[in-house]
């Protein structure tokens, strides 16, 4: 007779099957044929509401390692919300407006620009972005991701226009929206003012000067100490280029400055703190000038010096902007190529003190415009300035040096500072509104409060206009007649209503008169002839209104959301941008809680760059792993740091992947035949070590739900996989195999009844990470009438169970006993490793002990079988054996093969082995299980 094969599920009936990478795709289809996402929801239909509102990506091309880590975290929190109590839809959204989208149009070659018009333009536009919409689309999904994706939300659907010109309106309508000239960051290439959330630094090579501006008019306070003729206010700069704009020269008021006479004759007027680091740069002996006057920087205000390449006079300023630094504390100041330069000139020419004006002499193109380097692109100019102002002798010296300098995100040309005429929206209306909100909303991680309140305390207004095609338009009218600018409640309204029916082409296609309300006259002159803006918002203000044109508009979702989860760059960037419209709009924040993740880098920790050869994509992971083994990097570290990912690092994971999988699937083999409904045991029938096992389980599920909770999926992955490996693996799955293999029915399905609880709860704790794997393991266990079978997602979370949790004293004694088998196993794998045996089932171990109440403690336990070996035997007198240094239990422990027969069926060593007559090779206990069996 076969006795070992009374209770084995063959190898080949196994339902977890390996190739899960290939047989995603099929499972991925089968989720959406189910219809899967909306049934999640849909089941949790009066139940709180939680809403992450999603960050929406560009769509301009395939989805990379960052933006897979980014959507992942997202499905987890949704996942876990949804199997925990709370409404979580999610609807994702993608920003398809922008320079990136018309750059690409006008790149292909079988686009004639110059014949189409700007309604057709954009109309190219629309199709290229709805193409890669539906690219990413397929690729979020292959994650594994659910969400509303038959209907998402995208910035340029008429719907979302129109919304998104009313949040502009009631700006405008409380005074925010302002057109003004200022310098703002521009790009020549690309030919459009940008925001700052636009610029990112890189180093770049240049040249810095320190040009001598010879003194013109003193103010009769400097020729009785030095010859006027050979007396100079030295500038520094980084931008040659901009010296044809120097309209002025700024000196702090408060700083002690020198007329500090070189060597040659020449005297210099600087700030004294720097006068040594200038004559250095300058190769003058410091030591070798002479002093001839200090005064304070006030006294030079108003004063004038001669431009070096121009017949002009640059003014003396006195501005809290200078600073000791570098240079020279004599600051170089061309108001139309600088925030602070326009700042201060546009102060003394509002005193009446000056007529500076703001004069800016290059185009949009980065062209100079001056009457010296007019044609010259700015870039060349530089070279053309420093050459005449060494030529000229107003050059005292020049640095070769490389600095961090701005850059156009897009084209990632270098950009310039400009005035312009833009639109702005006035940040500092709104400034410490947004800063006192920030109170309120909870940060993951913490540094997230400071970074915000400072990134908006040190901001300037707003730039909102571009000079591009591809975007909302700005809703300004013009009035031909007075010039006055138009927006008002009615014309926001008209506009608005106009988009959500025909688009924001309509702007494009239809005069001025067409877009206003019917007999509309202008508010300040009555006239009726008008023109309309052609400049277009920045895309900033598109995804920072998504809390109006999506939360806002579904009925189903809310205001302010609960959660914006993005990377650590969306500071100043989708945070803020949608911060600053809600406070303009509302007076409050748009969300509740932000939570930021990092970059993705490689295994070194460096930036990943398709050129470096280091590039990760997700695509790569998929095909050699499946998305599950993706979705469980996002959640084996934290996430809120940097996240390194290299084939190494994934190959190392796969290991702990099969261990959770492959516990799952023991589990799952040891449940055949097994009906929740029919076959479970009582908790308080269930075997000691089956409530050990639960009590291990339960706290397993105080972790995981705690963790969820706070956002920390690395703790969720750490806890289940420590629990397969170390409670699961190395001791209960171990233990029980005797009784599931060979014990009594009602021993068996005890342990079924441990397995099934500790199986289906672990699928659903880990349902939100393993969304296929989850997925296969529901689809083959077994399954209570109260559960929904059609997926793990579609049933709540395990709860913490206070009944399933043991007393304090048998924690204490459990604790007792996995030390003692512990000291056992190090014992055994001793004496195996001195070949003393093979196979532990074929040992019996002999345990002293100090004291007889110890060794009565471990008598009342069936040892053998804790510790998987024929015989214990507990003694209190002296062995000769190994002494179990770290046990709880001081023994020392003898190991010896086994003399007795062995069972045949269990495998055990027992002397009464034969004793039954009908079973002559079983031992006493398997020769019942088999004959009750018949």
């Amino acid at each position: 007779m076969d006795y070992n094969k009374t209770v084995h599920l063959p190898e080949t009936d196994f339902p977890m099957r390996a190739g899960l990478p290939k047989r995603e795709p099929d499972m991925l289809g089968a989720m959406y044929e189910k219809d899967l996402y909306h049934k999640m929801v849909k089941r949790n239909e009066g139940k709180p509401t939680f809403i992450l509102h999603d960050g929406p990506p560009y769509a301009n091309g395939n989805i990379h390692i960052g933006t897979a880590l980014n959507k992942i975290l997202k499905d987890i929190i949704v996942k876990s919300k949804n199997m925990m109590g709370f409404c979580a839809p999610y609807v994702p959204g993608w920003d398809t407006h922008g320079l990136p989208i018309e750059s690409a149009i006008l790149k292909d070659k079988k686009v004639k620009r110059e014949e189409l018009t700007t309604a057709e333009f954009r109309d190219k536009c629309r199709e290229y972005a709805l193409s890669f919409v539906d690219k990413q689309r397929e690729q979020f999904q292959r994650l594994g991701v659910l969400g509303e994706w038959d209907d998402p939300y995208l910035t340029l659907k008429p719907e979302f226009e129109a919304r998104q010109i009313e949040v502009f309106g009631q700006m405008a309508e409380k005074g925010l929206i302002y057109k003004g000239m200022k310098p703002v960051y521009w790009c020549p290439h690309d030919q459009t003012a940008l925001a700052e959330a636009e610029i990112e630094y890189a180093d770049d090579p240049c040249t810095t000067l320190f040009v001598k501006f010879l003194v013109r008019d003193d103010k009769g306070k400097l020729a009785q100490y030095a010859d006027l003729s050979k007396t100079f206010f030295v500038i520094w700069t980084t931008t040659p280029w901009t010296i044809p704009g120097n309209m002025a020269i700024c000196v702090n008021a408060g700083f002690d400055y020198v007329l500090l006479k070189a060597p040659n004759g020449e005297t210099y007027i600087l700030a004294e703190e720097l006068a040594p680091s200038v004559c250095k740069a300058a190769g003058i002996d410091f030591a070798a000038c002479t002093v001839l006057a200090k005064l304070k920087g006030d006294q030079f205000e108003l004063m004038t010096a001669k431009h070096p390449l121009f017949d002009r006079e640059s003014v003396l300023l006195c501005g809290d902007h200078v600073t000791l630094d570098a240079g020279t504390g004599c600051v170089h100041t061309a108001p139309g190529f600088g925030a602070d330069d326009f700042n201060i000139c546009r102060q003394y020419d509002q005193e009446g003190l000056t007529h500076i004006g703001t004069p800016v002499p290059v185009n949009a193109k980065g062209v100079m415009t001056d009457e010296r380097y007019n044609g010259q692109f700015y870039a060349k100019g530089n070279d053309l300035v420093v050459e005449d102002l060494e030529k000229e002798g107003f050059l005292l010296a020049k640095e070769n040096i490389t600095h961090s300098y701005p850059h156009c995100w897009r084209c990632k040309h270098p950009i310039i500072y400009r005035a312009t005429e833009q639109w702005f929206c006035s940040v500092d209306a709104i400034k410490q509104a947004a800063v006192d909100a920030c109170e309120d909303i909870r940060w993951k991680p913490d540094w997230g409060k400071e970074r915000m309140i400072s990134m908006i305390s040190e901001r300037n207004d707003w730039c909102i206009s571009r000079q591009r095609v591809w975007g909302v338009p700005i809703p300004i009218f013009y009035c031909d007649d007075c010039g006055a600018d138009i927006v008002t409640p009615e014309t926001i309204a008209r506009v608005a209503e106009l988009f959500r029916a025909h688009g924001s082409n309509v702007w494009f296609d239809r005069e001025a008169k067409d877009l206003l309300p019917e007999g509309f006259v202008c508010p300040k002159c009555g006239k009726a002839h008008f023109s309309k803006e052609t400049d277009i918002m920045d895309v900033w203000f598109d995804s920072g209104s998504t809390w109006a044109a999506v939360c806002e508009e579904r009925d189903y979702l809310k205001y302010p959301a609960d959660l914006y989860l993005e990377g650590g760059d969306q500071y100043r960037g989708w945070f803020q941008s949608s911060m600053l419209t809600s406070i303009a709009t509302n007076g409050v924040a748009p969300y509740k809680q932000i939570v930021t993740h990092g970059w993705t880098v490689d295994g070194e920790g460096k930036a990943m760059h398709k050129s470096l050869g280091n590039a990760v994509g997700p695509e790569e992971v998929i095909k050699d792993y499946g998305a599950d083994m993706l979705r469980l990097w996002v959640s084996s570290a934290d996430y809120t740091q940097d996240m390194r990912i290299s084939g190494e690092i994934m190959k190392q994971l796969s290991q702990a992947y099969l261990k959770i999988r492959n516990t799952a699937r023991y589990m799952l083999g040891n449940l055949a035949g097994f009906d929740p409904d029919r076959d479970m045991v009582a908790y308080d029938k269930l075997a000691e070590l089956d409530k050990f096992a639960l009590h291990g389980f339960n706290a397993l599920v105080k972790t995981v739900r705690e963790a969820y909770d706070r956002y920390e999926f690395h703790a969720v992955y750490r806890a289940v996989y420590n629990f397969c490996v170390i409670d699961m693996s190395n001791l209960y799955l171990d233990v029980i195999k005797d009784r599931l293999y060979c014990g009594e029915e009602a021993d068996r399905r005890s342990a079924q009844t441990a397995l099934y609880l500790i199986l289906d709860g672990m699928t659903r704790l880990i349902a939100p990470i393993l969304a296929f794997t989850s997925d296969e393991i529901w689809a083959a266990m077994p399954h209570a009438k109260a559960d929904n079978g059609e997926s793990v997602v579609l049933n709540d979370m395990p709860d913490y169970r206070a009944e399933l949790a043991l007393s304090e004293a048998d924690e204490v004694r459990w604790g007792l006993l996995i030390s003692v088998r512990d000291a056992v196993n190090k014992a055994l794998e001793n004496a195996r490793a001195a070949g003393v045996f093979k196979k532990a089932q074929d040992t019996e171990v002999t345990l002293s002990v100090e004291g007889e109440k110890d060794a009565e403690f471990l008598r009342g336990v069936d040892l053998a079988a804790l510790c998987i070996v024929s015989k214990v035997t507990v003694t209190t007198e002296a062995v000769e054996g190994e002494k179990a240094e770290d046990c709880l239990v001081p023994c020392t422990i003898a190991v010896k093969l086994s003399e007795a027969p062995k069972c045949v069926r269990c495998w055990n060593h027992d002397e009464h082995v034969g004793e039954d007559g009908a079973h002559p090779e079983l031992c006493p206990r398997c020769a019942g299980v088999v004959g009750k069996m018949g």
